[in-house]
């Protein structure tokens, strides 16, 4: 399941847009509707080109509801950035992609609105201004589209844009702990306490029991609805609504979190990995009161600097967070800090330790600074899975930077808990499981096959259940380690005796040189050598032979010096016939003439009436 989140100024169009793509209107509040301004978080759905259902998410622009744009965009997938083509870069455009930033978003459309109000020029300009917003973050290089709401002019090209940057987004893993902030509780007649979110981690189905954070109620899961249907799960990075049994709706409120097999804690105070923005309005220092967003939460809180007095703008810092009221949590959470006042975004980062400890701060940074790169190595060797990642695809899977999972991945390889496939990666007890069923796909095919040196590489990866595109890189690795050996473009088992060396193989052989221009025909070397079809084919895949027409063959030997003495006829005299190379050959036409053919499809010759000449690919010296 994917999530599509807005963002943007007040007033740029983000709830227009989203009724035009889906014809729903995600401004479900009176107070909306009547001032033409969203101040809450609005839901809708849509169907992609591709047949992909997504979600949206669409969030206020005003600057005083930034926290209920961060109660939603969490979790999501890919980020529609709007900027209105008669304002371009607003305000609050900077700080949603900044935002976005701290959050791990590293997919966005840029969408410039009201293109019909403008001229051209000025359109790109506002683009380039998108652009140059972007640059510094995870979502530079957004593609950028020119769309009109209200006309629907340039809504074609936004929807097939959509549907190209969400095809590769890696599929979520569900590691069997679920955690789903809630952004919105309520009740509905008939059905009691429904919440919503998105799914961040794990599946829920109807029936389970769940506990609600930080109260640690607990609940069952009556129903489960995705875009207005009841399911039985849901799956991870799902839009989901919640139908609660055994809890109130006054027993919830926006912040809490659902959670299942132990994904959450519930935690007062943690360590954190944190960056100051270069924008931010003011330095970081211990005891400074802010707004912390974790999850769908917004809670007070007091910073400490644990590695300096001060972090500057632009500066990444260790900071400890002591909040007013404990929230659910999870190692490796992002988080953003914000002023109460003035409004404004600080900062942010990804939560290291839920159990921070006392001590002299040289003591408690290095104390970080080894748990946070073993939680990256721990959180990507678990992300691994059971199939292998790109560094850059675990990385969006992660919301990590790919260089800081690179780096763990390569770390986990040298300790062997990894291993290394071309540009991807596997996990050390998936990949012996891999080879096991090589192994064992590979000894069926030659029992299955006796007289074929070995099975072809797509049968083999359907056996693997290796995916197509990094297939040519597993092959390699499982030849290098000794797991299978490659012959003539199919693979076989290191200890595979060659069939071709058996007697009939070696009769073949021995007929094809005691007559190495006028040989026996396929049919009569079966009859001769007893043999089949199969071992002919056989000995063309090994070498010893080549196929020239469908029953003729010459020895390897035979063959090359044959191609030798028509390439020096040719050196010398600029053309061949038939005739001259049945003569040269002192063999029959028959022979003389399947040669040609043969060496006419192979481009080695090219025929000109009666007569060969050079062909375009150059034909190899005796």
């Amino acid at each position: 399941m994917k999530v599509i989140g807005t963002a943007g100024h007040i007033d740029h169009g983000k709830s227009t847009l989203v009724k035009r793509l889906t014809g729903i209107d995600p401004d479900r509040l009176e107070e909306e509707k009547r001032r033409g301004m969203t101040v809450d978080l609005g839901f809708a759905w849509l169907d992609l080109p591709s047949g992909t259902r997504v979600s949206i998410v669409d969030v206020p622009g005003h600057e005083r509801f930034v926290h209920n744009m961060l109660a939603g965009v969490g979790g999501i997938d890919l980020a529609l950035i709007v900027v209105a083509a008669d304002e371009s870069v607003m305000p609050q455009t900077r700080e949603h992609a900044a935002i976005l930033d701290l959050l791990g978003v590293d997919r966005a459309v840029v969408v410039i609105t009201k293109a019909d109000v403008v001229e051209d020029a000025l359109l790109e300009l506002v683009a380039e201004d998108a652009r140059q917003l972007l640059q510094p973050t995870r979502l530079a290089g957004a593609p950028v589209v020119a769309v009109d709401g209200v006309s629907g002019r340039g809504v074609d090209t936004l929807l097939a844009t959509l549907d190209r940057s969400l095809a590769n987004v890696p599929p979520r893993i569900d590691s069997g702990a679920s955690y789903l902030p809630i952004d919105r509780a309520f009740t509905r007649a008939g059905f009691g306490t429904i919440v919503t979110g998105t799914l961040h981690a794990g599946s829920l189905a109807a029936g389970d029991d769940v506990d609600i954070l930080p109260s640690g109620k607990r609940a069952r899961i009556r129903g489960l609805h995705i875009h207005g249907s009841s399911v039985e799960t849901a799956p991870p990075g799902a839009r989901v609504a919640v139908n609660l049994a055994a809890v109130s709706v006054q027993e919830l409120r926006r912040g809490d979190a659902i959670s299942r097999g132990g994904a959450l804690r519930t935690v007062q105070r943690f360590d954190a990995r944190m960056r100051v923005l270069p924008a931010s309005p003011i330095s970081l220092r211990s005891g400074l009161s802010v707004r912390v967003h974790v999850g769908a939460a917004e809670v007070g809180a007091r910073l400490r600097c644990l590695n300096a007095s001060v972090a500057e703008p632009g500066v990444e810092a260790w900071i400890r967070v002591v909040l007013d009221v404990p929230v659910a949590a999870r190692r490796g959470q992002t988080f953003v800090v914000r002023l109460p006042s003035p409004l404004g975004t600080v900062g942010g980062g990804e939560i290291v330790d839920l159990s921070p400890r006392r001590g002299p701060r040289g003591e408690v940074t290095s104390r970080l600074e080894r748990l946070g790169a073993d939680r990256l190595a721990d959180v990507a060797l678990a992300g691994l899975g059971s199939r292998p990642w790109s560094a850059a695809g675990l990385s969006a899977q992660l919301g990590e930077s790919t260089t800081r999972v690179k780096g763990a991945l390569n770390a986990l390889a040298a300790l062997g808990k990894a291993i290394e496939i071309g540009d991807s990666y596997i996990a050390a007890a998936a990949w012996e499981d891999v080879c096991g069923r090589v192994r064992e796909g590979v000894d069926t095919y030659h029992r299955q096959h006796p007289l074929r040196i070995g099975i072809p590489k797509e049968e083999l990866r359907r056996v693997a259940r290796w995916p197509t595109e990094t297939w040519a890189d597993a092959v390699r690795v499982l030849v290098r380690t000794g797991v299978v050996v490659e012959r003539a473009g199919v693979v076989a088992l290191p200890n595979h005796a060659m069939p071709a060396s058996g007697s009939a193989g070696d009769r073949i052989r021995a007929l094809l040189t005691a007559e190495p221009f006028c040989p026996p025909d396929g049919p009569e070397l079966i009859r001769r050598a007893g043999g089949d079809r199969e071992l002919l084919s056989l000995l063309v895949r090994d070498g010893s032979a080549v196929r020239v027409s469908d029953d003729l063959y010459f020895s390897r030997r035979a063959y090359e010096e044959a191609v030798g003495r028509v390439a020096a006829i040719l050196a010398v005299e600029g053309s061949v016939t038939v005739a001259r190379v049945r003569d040269e050959l002192g063999t029959s036409r028959r022979y003389a003439l399947a040669l040609l053919e043969y060496l006419d499809r192979q481009r080695m010759t090219r025929r000109e009436g009666d007569v060969r000449v050079a062909g375009s690919r150059e034909i190899p010296c005796a």
